[in-house]
């Protein structure tokens, strides 16, 4: 039988839009695409990316949390980053401070726009919580 959580940061947009933060099925955790939203759910760091994506990987910890689960289990990362030229050097730094010696699979797309005026990244991740940190 097969076991599902989700988890909600309870912020508007999560019943604005009908989506969940993050699903665990098993062993396997999806997350929604994480960006950055303070506790309220505003949209924090307009146009700053290294802001917006420290304040995006602080969301995601809470979700980590959550589940009991590490960075170590990270196994797929997606980035949606506007302006990917302009900001290519600042998602390979915050990748590299954020997951430090860990190597998830990761794909970043370049994009015209995202959800808020000024934000310029979001994430996406899958976790396999049977893997051992």
């Amino acid at each position: 039988m097969t076991t599902v959580d989700v988890f909600n940061h309870h912020v508007p947009a999560e019943s604005d839009f009908g989506y969940s933060q993050a699903i665990r099925s098993d062993d396997l955790i999806h997350v929604s695409g994480q960006l950055s939203l303070d506790e309220a759910g505003n949209f924090l760091h307009a146009d700053d990316f290294a802001a917006q994506l420290k304040q995006t990987y602080a969301n995601f910890d809470r979700i980590l949390n959550h589940y009991g689960a590490t960075r170590n289990q990270i196994v797929s990362q997606t980035l949606y980053v506007v302006n990917l030229q302009q900001n290519a050097r600042a998602v390979s730094e915050g990748n590299l401070r954020y997951f430090g010696d860990h190597r998830p699979v990761s794909t970043v797309l370049g994009v015209c726009e995202l959800t808020f005026p000024g934000q310029v990244v979001e994430t996406s991740f899958i976790i396999d919580t049977k893997l051992t940190a």
